[in-house]
């Protein structure tokens, strides 16, 4: 899952791109053409090329965001830049994704294990045996009961936020509370310091994907400072945290006992990565626009504001260090279905209609930075097709809005809308959307830091709510399941079905589609019932984004991971001269 803030780029955007500048050249290729407003390609560096060429080990790579981050602790961690920074730099998993651009980035390979899981039992059981070599950042050997501990610390009511997979899939786990009272779970097995054995309550084909997610990194039960965590994750990446000042500062340092030789995947060129936190306004896009001192050797966490386009995309050398690339999630407008009116589906359907989702687009930055979502489940879940159910105009309807309101006896309604504070000008978008269709529609603002935890309040949870929902591998069982099964709805930390959809007949269905030995079938499957769920209309389908990221001057191995949303991949990111990282 992510949090995207691409607030209103269209205007300028499309006046930038008018100006015919196409793709630019970058150490790894030039792609030529002309890129005209509305073109729905990539501004910037070509789609899936690594900005800067290859990186020399050594300098200091400076991160600028505006924001802090949500959570570190692994078994929290399930916002996407969140996991990428997480899992490229602190913390290893039993198996993880390719650090490539493109499609490749898409594969998987082992990790902290010798390969990526061994079925047995029909696919119920799945064994992992830990590499040779692996250690702690205090030289102390990683054991298979680390990585059983915390999978069973994600089952913990106070460690909110993170993947719930181990809950959904591990037999025994529906009444389990976590480690921290002295209690395990008898279906994860570690017979030796090298092995761990996954009990699961049904067969899952693609556990080995499961098995990328932070749940699966190791913490040791002696490091173990419950919500404190957060601060401190003790380390088993190539980094290890020496100062983090939340909201303000996090520095990374070398983790001298990891081991390169048992790491495939990631590189680790920076000797220091610096997060500096809460800068404000455009202050991020000038500093990298301008790549003066230090600076140079910068990347940004989030994306690139509105006002920054005509300074980039008219400018061949900065806007060679921009990238784009596709999120391949869906954003959703979300109602609240545990209360009026959105209990009912005659109002939930009105909704559907009367958002207008060509304005999204606009003020999301126009063509070039998304399309209209048409669908629950992106094109890459659909084998590349985009579905589009329902058909209703990409501008809504809202006389047919407003007769659906009638027709269910609930006109002229007051709504509470929550966004993330970046999203207010998508907000403020469809509050005049649905103005139209007779719902009156208050804004709230939350900070990106605590937006989740705010909306995953489901006892105070607001009327509606804009979230994006990423698969955490491509397979519809990471998406339509973790969005409307009403199975996996938490009090606190609600991150998933943050709609609060129940429907048994959906339930039941998924149960079916998970029990499926054959992906093919399934996935046919989840393309029906990604229709079937359409047309009860729990959540409202708005965007499929793209996240457009600027790199310093000084910055090479970078490029947009095709997992983590288009965020920087921070397993091959690093610096051309690290000399000139010191100003």
């Amino acid at each position: 899952m992510t949090r995207r803030t691409h607030a209103l780029l269209a205007t300028a955007l499309a006046a930038a791109l008018t100006l015919g500048l196409g793709a630019c050249k970058n150490d790894k290729s030039d792609s030529g053409g002309d890129a005209a407003a509305g073109s729905t390609r990539a501004p910037g560096a070509a789609s899936g090329t690594i900005v800067g060429g290859t990186p020399v080990r050594g300098g200091t790579l400076t991160v600028l965001s505006n924001q802090d981050f949500a959570h570190l602790d692994p078994a929290r961690n399930w916002t996407m830049p969140n996991m990428d920074f997480g899992i490229r730099l602190l913390y290893r998993t039993l198996v993880t994704f390719k650090a490539e651009p493109g499609a490749a980035g898409s594969e998987i390979v082992p990790d902290l294990a010798t390969d990526l899981g061994r079925p047995s039992d029909g696919g119920k059981t799945w064994t992992f045996t830990l590499k040779d070599g692996v250690k702690y950042e205090d030289g102390t050997p990683i054991r298979s009961a680390d990585i059983k501990y915390n999978v069973e610390r994600s089952f913990a009511p106070d460690l909110t936020g993170g993947p719930d997979y181990a809950e959904q899939y591990l037999a025994g786990g529906e009444n389990y509370k976590g480690p921290l009272n002295g209690e395990h779970l008898a279906s994860i097995e570690t017979p030796d310091d090298k092995t761990v054995v996954f009990h699961l309550k049904r067969p899952v084909a693609e556990f080995s994907y499961t098995a990328t997610l932070p749940t699966f990194a190791p913490v040791p039960q002696s490091q173990d400072k419950g919500t404190q965590y957060d601060l401190r994750p003790f380390s088993s990446g190539p980094y290890k945290i020496e100062t983090y000042d939340r909201g303000k500062q996090l520095v990374l340092v070398r983790n001298t006992n990891w081991d390169q030789s048992t790491d495939a995947v990631r590189k680790a060129y920076p000797d220091r990565i610096v997060v500096t936190e809460g800068l404000k306004g455009g202050q991020v896009d000038d500093r990298i626009i301008a790549s003066d001192g230090a600076d140079a050797s910068a990347v940004e966490w989030m994306n690139l504001r509105p006002e920054s386009v005509s300074k980039v995309l008219p400018k061949a050398d900065v806007k060679s260090r921009l990238i784009a690339e596709q999120e391949g999630c869906t954003d959703m407008l979300y109602p609240n279905t545990s209360k009026a009116p959105f209990d009912d589906p005659k109002v939930r359907e009105a909704l559907m209609y009367a958002v207008d989702r060509d304005a999204q687009v606009t003020a999301n930055g126009g063509p070039a930075m998304g399309d209209v979502a048409t669908s629950y489940l992106p094109p890459a879940l659909a084998g590349g097709t985009k579905l589009d159910p329902l058909k209703i105009p990409s501008t809504g309807d809202p006389e047919k809005a407003k007769q659906l309101l009638k027709d269910a006896g609930k006109t002229d309604l007051k709504l509470s809308l929550t966004v993330s504070t970046g999203d207010k000008t998508r907000a403020e978008a469809l509050q005049q959307s649905l103005a139209k269709a007779g719902m009156q529609v208050t804004i709230t603002t939350a900070d990106p830091s605590v937006y989740y935890d705010t909306i995953g309040d489901t006892k105070n949870a607001p009327d509606l709510a804009i979230v994006g929902w990423c698969p955490d591998y491509p397979s519809g069982a990471t998406f339509l399941p973790m969005v409307f099964d009403g199975r996996t709805i938490k009090e606190k930390g609600n991150q998933g079905n943050v709609e609060q959809f129940r429907d048994q007949a959906t339930e039941d269905r998924i149960d079916q589609i998970n029990a499926m030995s054959d992906v093919t079938e399934a996935d046919k499957a989840w393309v029906q019932l990604n229709e079937d769920l359409m047309k009860k209309a729990p959540t409202v389908p708005m965007l499929w984004q793209r996240r457009p990221l600027l790199a310093g001057t000084n910055v090479a191995g970078a490029f947009g991971s095709p997992v983590w949303t288009g965020q920087w991949d921070f397993a091959t990111i690093g610096l051309k001269d690290p000399s000139k990282s010191k100003g």
